[in-house]
């Protein structure tokens, strides 16, 4: 058994093509919608055991933006945790019994492949690219609301060489921010995936093959927690950095 580097191809509807990534991704999504509605429906004066971990979270992770981001705490934050939740919450499904091993067999050039229904979220670089995409362009979204279009120009462009040479260095930055915030994630989560296939595939028995990637899918857990944090802290200092005008630098 091997690990596509493209997500594969499960149905169509019309010309439009349905991935196993795209549907473990609509799961992801309809979790996290589902636990909202219904943790906000059963909020009480006096917090079960599941309120209290989830106020915890909620509040540690929003005194930290507070710190970071002042006043413009009440815009990032949202953002901040939505990268954070849907991240983690879509790494660790990819982690489940049946993810990358249950699905239908396609003859190819004479061999049977197996295409799993399910697969990891961020292992497909095209959904990496969409959540860096919409970091970026929420945070330069924010940053003209906040400082206004003419401050945020002055970012970039300037009449001063020094500073139109900054500006434009600044401006090709954004640019590599989109590539590193998706591939860093992508590479992480892929690397994870073709690490666990890979251990599973050198077991002699179902026993082995069970117990020695234990270890490995700990590992992962932390690996996917700790990119969850990185790309949404990174999507925080971005806009906590281009919503900051240069006279509260100095």
């Amino acid at each position: 058994m091997e690990v596509s580097f493209a997500a594969e191809q499960i149905a169509h509807i019309g010309s439009f093509s349905i991935t196993n990534t795209f549907l473990t991704s609509i799961i992801t999504s309809v979790l996290l919608i589902t636990f909202a509605f219904y943790f906000r429906n059963r909020i009480v004066l006096v917090p079960s055991r599941l309120q209290t971990i989830v106020e915890l979270i909620i509040e540690e992770f929003y005194s930290f933006t507070t710190q970071l981001a002042g006043k413009r705490a009440a815009f990032i934050f949202p953002w901040f945790a939505t990268f954070f939740f849907f991240i983690i919450v879509a790494n660790w499904l990819g982690l489940l019994p049946g993810f990358g091993t249950v699905g239908f067999f396609h003859e190819e050039h004479g061999e049977a492949h197996l295409i799993p229904l399910f697969r990891g979220v961020n292992s497909d670089l095209n959904i990496t690219l969409a959540l860096a995409l919409i970091s970026v362009f929420v945070t330069h979204f924010f940053s003209i609301k906040t400082l206004g279009i003419a401050e945020y120009l002055k970012r970039y462009f300037s009449l001063n060489p020094i500073n139109l040479f900054v500006g434009l260095l600044e401006l090709i930055g954004e640019f590599t921010k989109v590539a590193s915030l998706s591939f860093r994630l992508f590479g992480n989560v892929f690397a994870g995936e073709a690490l666990l296939t890979t251990v599973a595939s050198l077991s002699k028995t179902k026993l082995t093959a069970f117990f020695i990637p234990i270890p490995f899918m700990m590992l992962e857990v932390v690996v996917g927690l700790v990119q969850a944090l990185v790309f949404s802290m990174l999507t925080l200092v971005f806009m906590v950095i281009l919503s900051t005008s240069h006279s509260e630098n100095h």
